[in-house]
């Protein structure tokens, strides 16, 4: 039987996504996200995906990812290819290696494609011309990756055709956030996000759950940072120890405390797109069917040559490094099914704006 106190913080929760702001809605989340009880956990993912249904409709969208770079400048202290990591196989993709992947996202019929890379200074001339690139060969949404760059780079990008971005704030506390990016502040990241929904794109964020030194309240005020900027899409996996990374020794965050966080981020933010994460796939099982059953809706399959997909480590473990480029797409069937969720191959762009196609 669920506890009383938990049905009220679930429904002061839900309230507070429809826009009916509660004082107490910090310490619910806190208290939400604790549960482990699989009567509690059930409940909440139940509203989570019902919220999902109506206001994204039954469906789990894909978006074909292309990591390009593994070089980064910089050193993030959970991170695989950060650039202290001397272990790491480095590689960067040519535009028509980049292209050639992006034939395949269209040819399985995906709609979106994922330019994603470690922060490796890449010339902002060249990632336009790509950009042009794709757009006259392909109708499709781009979405990039790339982390924190000046403005003008923002802009060129969009004018080159770029549709969205996606930049995780990993946390919304400043000392949290210093902890695990050495030389690297919360305020630069918060201004790269406000220059890119300043420029018109489609912004999507999110955050690790379980580095060290977070804490639920951590958590649930990130929740209600997401609530407060109307990103467009939400990207919410475990963290996972690198061997060669500072936090090799730490534990991993849990399966329980993503999926309430997941659940819960949909229960505030109402209509953003959220991915079931492959790092959620890179565990003892593939717990991202669990995720869309908490109210995610996006799976981005792998279409980076096989020859460099291993050394895309970011953390260790990754699934789907060994089948051929794009051969995942053909699990997305049974993925969604298992799910109870149909498959979306379309743009599937924000529904922030209802004046946007979905």
């Amino acid at each position: 039987m669920m506890r009383k106190e938990f049905t009220t913080a679930l429904s002061r929760a839900i309230a507070h996504g429809k826009g009916d702001a509660t004082a107490n809605i910090l310490s619910d989340l806190s208290f939400l996200l604790a549960s482990e009880d699989a009567e509690e956990c059930a409940a909440l993912y139940r509203e989570a995906s019902s919220i999902r249904d109506a206001e994204c409709g039954r469906r789990m969208v894909l978006r074909g990812l292309v990591e390009f770079s593994s070089y980064c400048g910089n050193d993030c202290r959970y991170c695989g290819l950060n650039r202290e990591n001397k272990n790491a196989d480095r590689y960067r993709l040519t535009a028509d290696e980049i292209l050639e992947s992006i034939a395949l996202i269209d040819a399985a019929g995906i709609r979106t494609v994922v330019l994603q890379s470690g922060e490796d200074g890449c010339d902002a001339a060249w990632l336009a011309s790509v950009i042009r690139e794709i757009k006259s060969r392909h109708d499709m949404a781009i979405t990039l990756s790339v982390g924190e760059r000046k403005r003008e780079d923002y802009a060129l990008w969009k004018e080159a055709g770029a549709d969205r971005y996606l930049l995780r704030v990993e946390s919304t506390d400043p000392t949290l956030y210093a902890a695990l990016h050495k030389s690297r502040a919360l305020e630069t990241r918060l201004r790269c996000l406000d220059d890119l929904q300043g420029l018109g794109y489609q912004v999507g964020s999110g955050i690790m759950v379980g580095p060290p030194g977070q804490t639920l309240d951590h958590i649930a005020r990130d929740i209600l940072f997401f609530t407060t900027r109307d990103f467009d899409m939400l990207g919410i996996g475990p963290f996972i120890p690198h061997p060669d990374t500072p936090f090799r020794d730490a534990s991993a965050g849990t399966v329980a405390l993503t999926l309430n966080t997941v659940a819960l981020t949909r229960i505030l933010t109402r209509n953003s797109w959220i991915p079931a994460t492959t790092a959620l796939g890179s565990l003892d099982r593939d717990y991202r069917v669990d995720a869309l059953r908490a109210g995610a809706n996006v799976v981005m399959p792998n279409f980076s040559p096989v020859s460099v997909k291993k050394k895309y480590a970011i953390y260790p473990g990754k699934r789907c490094l060994t089948e051929n480029t794009g051969a995942c797409a053909g699990c997305m069937g049974r993925l969604a099914q298992s799910a109870g969720l149909e498959l979306d191959y379309s743009r599937a762009d924000s529904l922030k704006n209802p004046l946007t196609p979905s």
